[in-house]
């Protein structure tokens, strides 16, 4: 977090937990949500040291009620901050945020609010999870994995990736500012000639 504070990096996502990954034993989950709300108790007087804001996306609902708790605890605290923006993932996948997207502008449309034949890029963009945030610049992939693993699939389509072999324990700010260095450095065309 503060290595993307001192880059003046404005939004941050992390993937936290998949709703993959509740297919985990269940011992396995319940210590991930134990980690996860020891976290965001530990963290949020930091994040408003640093003027951070939380925020999440995901299928919030399906977490323990304590976890939704803490987070949404965290989130009202922060919710003042105007400096990075940290979104985390949390029972998060993105083809269940496309229909979730789909269903909202269905509804949208059978009660009014929207014409069909106003549905373009903008409109369905607007019933994703990331509604209030922009499309990330650069997506990196740690441990090595060469798939994006359910992340984000709409919003990446033009994003730079970086990958490096680094476990995400072990991701620490030099890794950072070698992950940006080389997306500094590179010719972004968004489908068009350089």
């Amino acid at each position: 977090m503060q290595g993307c504070v001192d880059l003046g990096v404005e939004f941050l996502t992390l993937y936290a937990f998949s709703s993959e990954n509740w297919k985990r034993p269940k011992t396995e989950v319940a210590a991930l949500m134990t980690l996860l709300e020891r976290f965001l108790k530990e963290k949020t007087d930091e994040m408003l040291e640093k003027n951070v804001r939380l925020q999440a996306i995901g299928r919030l609902n399906t977490l323990p009620a304590r976890c939704q708790k803490q987070l949404n605890a965290s989130i009202a605290k922060t919710a003042s901050n105007t400096g990075l923006t940290v979104i985390l993932a949390l029972s998060y996948g993105a083809r269940e945020e496309i229909i979730d997207g789909i269903k909202s502008l269905l509804r949208n449309i059978d009660e009014g609010h929207i014409d069909r034949a106003m549905i373009d890029e903008d409109i369905f963009s607007k019933h994703l999870y990331t509604r209030y945030y922009p499309d990330p610049d650069l997506l990196i992939r740690t441990s090595g994995e060469m798939r994006i693993s359910n992340f984000m699939l709409w919003q990446i389509s033009y994003a730079e990736i970086f990958v490096t072999k680094k476990l995400w324990p072990d991701f620490d700010k030099e890794d950072l500012i070698a992950a940006v260095d080389d997306f500094r450095g590179r010719n972004r065309r968004f489908g068009a000639l350089s």
